[in-house]
């Protein structure tokens, strides 16, 4: 029996339709998201927690800071947790990554309304709006139809992001992806279709809809043309790569660095977007650097714009080869939250751990692995940062991957390593007489021995090598290494269980239980009072 279906959850109920449609706040989301079935059952959801846990909310939530590990999904977390264990010398089972720390956890359902394994344009979508939707949809509700741009008209979602924005709060969107890559971009883009990051991508006959390059830089006047009764300062923070949707395709180098050979254009219509926004924001800073993220006249700006790469950022592993400086997921962090900080009625921040996902979709765990640890060490920083009585900070993921655990390795085993069993000093062999990992995939490219490269994307070079290999004189704790993997595919697939969700601040204790995963969208709201 479900307990929570003969408890009293009517008079909260009340109370949250009151606080939603009362005439003391004033209502932004269209009827075609609060009458959503998705968006109705996610309030029914937190009435339920709250009359069941019984924990008054003695505070809102002024600022709400979310990390999202792009495909960090259980085991992921259990692997990165040891790996960082041993690289201080512990054994590694009995470490804890910083949010593990947390005191509220749940798990989330990340199904998208048309898929049993997600894709992260519907789940980010999910936890920004507050409404399940399509796979490769950005914040439209699921009757839109895939790539076709007049049915999405109409049907375009409210993001967590703009309702911070209506309320006069500071925005920033932090990411080592592309930020016109799915999980940002779900945070201020209306797309029927994820991969339209830059005019090239929009098919002639669905030129109706803006790139998703181009709707981030108009956003502050889209938002204000849609809610003119409300002032929008504009996003104050974006930080990450991608920086080719943004310039014109005969631009062949980055202006401010003419070495970097690879920071082409890929626009078709001409228009230099960096160029408009510093239009836009005279008072901004525009960097493409650490030094530059650094500068005093970066944090002292009225807006900070920040594009690293031309494509993704680098693995956290690989940035020493990088000569321009790209910063880290946690000195990102870092600035964000300092520079958003400054504003009196609070902030509201997204930072996407991006390419975990990418480590795991070529099959490297290594990078996977190190970047999470990465997304731990900025969730630290954080939490040295805020005042956790007035900042709820929530860390999810968007979906999971096909990386599993095996084997009995005894304890302390490497994680990267060759399965050793208790009692033993050689690996353990198999049947066929072969050693194995303890990590290893379903599916993708298969067993790779890269040697020292630490670009995990270099296996795409090589052909797909999937099936039992004979590992024995490789070292498989090497960054290069990709694990083997049982069918063989052009990229490993995303994992379709639950993802874990680990919350600290106000409203936290919401997240507790087996949610839907855009009830996630409903406790930053309520926690808030957005």
């Amino acid at each position: 029996m479900n307990i929570l279906k003969i408890l009293p959850v009517l008079p909260v109920l009340g109370l949250l339709t009151a606080c939603s449609s009362g005439s003391s706040q004033p209502t932004t989301l269209s009827s075609v998201q609060t009458q959503n079935p998705w968006y109705q059952q996610g309030q029914k959801s937190i009435a339920e927690k709250l009359s069941v846990l019984d924990l008054k909310q003695r505070s809102k939530a002024k600022n709400v800071i979310v990390f999202l590990g792009d495909g960090m999904g259980i085991s992921t977390l259990t692997a990165a947790r040891i790996l960082q264990g041993q690289l201080k010398g512990e054994s590694g089972e009995e470490n804890t990554l910083s949010f593990e720390h947390f005191p509220f956890t749940g798990l989330s359902k990340t199904y998208n309304t048309d898929q049993q394994t997600p894709d992260s344009a519907g789940t980010m979508s999910a936890i920004m709006t507050g409404i399940k939707t399509d796979a490769g949809v950005l914040s439209i509700d699921e009757t839109v139809e895939k790539g076709n741009c007049q049915s999405a008209q109409g049907h375009e979602l409210t993001t967590a992001l703009e309702s911070a924005e209506l309320m006069g709060k500071a925005t920033g969107i932090v990411s080592t992806a592309r930020i016109t890559h799915a999980t940002p971009a779900a945070t201020y883009a209306k797309s029927p279709h994820r991969n339209w990051e830059n005019d090239a991508k929009v098919p002639e006959s669905e030129k109706a809809c803006k790139d998703i390059a181009l709707q981030l830089i108009e956003f502050q006047q889209t938002l204000a043309s849609k809610y003119p009764n409300f002032n929008s300062n504009g996003i104050e923070v974006i930080l990450g790569g991608g920086r080719r949707n943004f310039l014109p395709n005969d631009i062949k180098f980055n202006e401010e660095n003419p070495n970097s050979e690879t920071a082409e254009g890929k626009r078709k219509d001409g228009r230099h977007l960096i160029n408009e926004w510093r239009d836009l924001y005279p008072s901004g800073a525009y960097v493409n650097n650490q030094k530059g993220l650094f500068n005093q006249n970066t944090l002292n700006s009225s807006h900070i714009f920040g594009l690293f790469n031309p494509s993704h950022m680098r693995y956290e592993q690989d940035r020493s080869k990088d000569t321009l400086g790209e910063p880290s997921l946690s000195e990102m962090t870092s600035v964000a939250i300092d520079k958003l900080a400054q504003n009196s009625k609070g902030y509201f921040l997204m930072v996407e751990a991006g390419r975990i996902d990418h480590s795991h979709h070529a099959g490297n765990a290594y990078n996977a692995l190190h970047d999470t640890i990465e997304l731990s060490n900025a969730v630290e920083l954080a939490l040295s940062k805020v005042d956790l009585s007035e900042t709820l900070i929530i860390v999810t993921a968007d979906h999971s991957h096909v990386m599993t655990m095996a084997g009995y390795p005894k304890r302390g085993n490497p994680i990267l390593g060759k399965v050793v069993a208790p009692n033993e000093t050689q690996p353990t062999l198999m049947e066929d007489g072969l050693p194995y990992t303890t990590l290893g995939y379903l599916n993708g490219r298969g067993m790779h021995d890269l040697k020292d490269e630490t670009d995990a994307d270099a296996s795409y070079d090589k052909p797909i090598n999937v099936g039992r290999k004979d590992i024995s004189k490789i070292d498989t704790a090497q960054p290069g290494y990709h694990q083997e993997a049982l069918h063989p595919r052009g990229s490993e697939t995303h994992g379709g269980e639950d993802v874990g969700i680990y919350a600290i601040g106000p409203g936290a204790h919401l997240v507790s239980g087996v949610n839907e995963q855009n009830v996630i969208y409903h406790v930053m709201m309520y926690a808030s009072g957005m």
